[in-house]
């Protein structure tokens, strides 16, 4: 197939970019050229997707088998790239977010779950409606928290600034809220058993590791993950309600149980996580974090030090 991708060069990007030109197909890039592309020989065109006038000039001669939008935030961002393909791709495939999700007593969400007028996602939701009643060949990918080398989002990478510095790791509330992580490479190999696949047009598929782990437990796999003895860091519970952090972000993830069931993935797209929370939270540590250097990096701990203070006194 000759493969569209919008982005492409960083996080999840780069690994469908690889597993696609690996499976032999073409994969051809959108994106404005500031990073290099991630494998040797893809083509790249260079753009403003935001653009609506360069986006037609630079794509509508073009064709393609399939369309990966993986960056559209806003319905805004999409519309016009799928109006430039209706009726000329078979797949449209879109990445939208777990994070849709209305807030539930009922764990864990399920694809036909009610979503949230009032989510930062909402843009995504709009998005899914606008394609499903649009007419084109689509499918959607909703993946709960995203984690591996290259993440670009503080999450791992926020327990390993303290792990690494053997500092308390501060989690709001009692630590038993449930949350779930997915690796980047398992999300790049749903997305990739998606194109070919008839079961998967208009369809929405939960994507994520398949377990769930409490904020402590994340805690307590961060520090396996990194060599160390779970008993050597010290876990610190505090009330978040008790504090005004201002903009400043004092925990990487929503407060409050946020996991999903993979389980038509699993059985629709032939899929299966092929990484365990401890080994991917280690491939993330080893292969990008120390790496990076960032073990050695200044960390600004105001934030940690003022609920320290007050929980300590």
């Amino acid at each position: 197939m000759r493969i569209l991708m919008m982005g492409g060069t960083r996080f999840i990007g780069v690994y469908l970019t690889k597993i696609l030109a690996a499976q032999g197909h073409e994969v051809v890039l959108f994106n404005r050229g500031n990073k290099p592309v991630p494998v040797s020989g893809v083509k790249q065109i260079q753009g403003d997707r935001t653009n609506v006038d360069q986006l037609k000039d630079k794509l509508s001669t073009e064709e393609f088998d399939a369309v990966f939008d993986n960056n559209g935030r806003e319905l805004s961002d999409t519309k016009p790239l799928a109006e430039i393909f209706k009726g000329r791709v078979k797949h449209f495939v879109y990445m939208s977010s777990a994070g849709v999700y209305l807030k539930s007593d009922q764990m864990p969400h399920i694809e036909g779950d009610a979503t949230d007028p009032k989510s930062r996602h909402l843009g995504k939701c709009d998005t899914e409606n606008y394609l499903a009643s649009a007419g084109l060949p689509w499918t959607s990918i909703r993946p709960t928290y995203i984690y591996g080398p290259q993440n670009y989002n503080d999450l791992e990478a926020w327990f390993f600034d303290r792990i690494a510095r053997d500092r308390p790791i501060p989690i709001p509330g009692n630590g038993m809220h449930f949350t779930q992580l997915g690796h980047c490479q398992d999300l790049a190999n749903a997305m990739a058993a998606v194109l070919g696949n008839e079961r998967a047009i208009g369809q929405i598929y939960n994507v994520s590791g398949d377990r769930f782990v409490t904020f402590d437990g994340l805690a307590r796999a961060c520090i396996q993950a990194t060599g160390k003895s779970p008993d050597s860091i010290k876990i610190i519970h505090y009330d978040p309600k008790q504090f005004d952090f201002g903009k400043k972000k004092a925990f990487p993830m929503r407060v409050q149980h946020f996991f999903a069931s993979v389980n038509k993935a699993v059985t629709e797209l032939n899929w299966q996580p092929e990484f365990d929370l401890v080994s991917g939270l280690k491939d993330s540590f080893q292969n990008d974090y120390l790496i990076s250097g960032r073990d050695k990096a200044e960390i600004d701990f105001s934030v940690d030090d003022e609920i320290l203070k007050a929980v300590s006194s």
